[in-house]
């Protein structure tokens, strides 16, 4: 199998300044690999730190210890104590992330904010405007909206539209924290459906999925991240 994520002892430590510099260790000596093709669920209680890894691998943390490799253009590339440029670099060619929250420039509409990832890999405006009305159709965002600024939506609305962007282009890796929470039923299937399609296009994905049934429906293994033990799910 084609090895797309290893990590190798992350911890991450966060210092609470304003509680007399007390210490959380938050992640200790994680370690764990994703293949393309693959999806690995995060396990673990509220506050076990799943998506804190998620946000470390991605770079919105600093480890304190530890390494991340990812295949990137071709070549096992190591992120921990890599310059800025380059962790933008992978962030635009490699890992994709979908976080809980859409985070976008006010102002900027809802087709221009979906087609983002596409036009930064050089996709035409009209390729990329049609892939994001496509994902933004399925995942039943009226097309009236697309002209507006999300920021003015409701939470679900805000939600589907990052994941449509999320999913935008193909990822070799793929961050998902919960991007099924509150989503109803019906939208929720899309979203799995989505998962599966990237699966079946080679993408290795890391998530966390609260939903017992949406973590069956995708999950090759599962990653505990209190006792860092990996189980194959059925």
């Amino acid at each position: 199998m084609n090895t797309v994520l290893e990590v190798n002892n992350l911890s991450k430590t966060f210092t609470l300044h304003q509680q007399q510099g007390v210490q959380l260790h938050v992640l200790d000596n994680i370690s764990f690999s994703v293949n393309a093709g693959e999806c690995v669920v995060l396990h673990g209680q509220s506050g076990a730190g799943k998506s804190t890894l998620l946000r470390t691998l991605y770079g919105n943390y600093l480890p304190g210890a530890g390494s991340i490799r990812v295949l990137h253009r071709g070549a096992m590339t190591e992120l921990v104590g890599t310059a800025p440029r380059q962790i933008m670099q992978v962030r635009r060619e490699t890992m994709g992330y979908v976080s809980q929250f859409l985070r976008v420039i006010p102002r900027v509409n809802c087709l221009d904010v979906v087609s983002e990832p596409a036009l930064l890999r050089g996709w035409s405006a009209e390729q990329a405007s049609a892939r994001a009305a496509d994902l933004l159709t399925r995942l039943n965002i009226p097309q009236r909206l697309w002209s507006l600024a999300p920021n003015t939506f409701s939470g679900g609305e805000q939600q589907r539209v990052n994941i449509a962007r999320g999913f935008m282009v193909n990822w070799p890796l793929m961050l998902l924290d919960e991007p099924t929470a509150s989503l109803d039923e019906a939208n929720r299937q899309v979203v799995l459906q989505m998962i599966g399609e990237a699966r079946a296009a080679g993408s290795a994905l890391i998530g966390i999925f609260h939903d017992k049934a949406a973590r069956e429906a995708v999950a090759d293994r599962s990653l505990d991240i209190a006792t860092r033990e990996m189980k194959h799910v059925a």
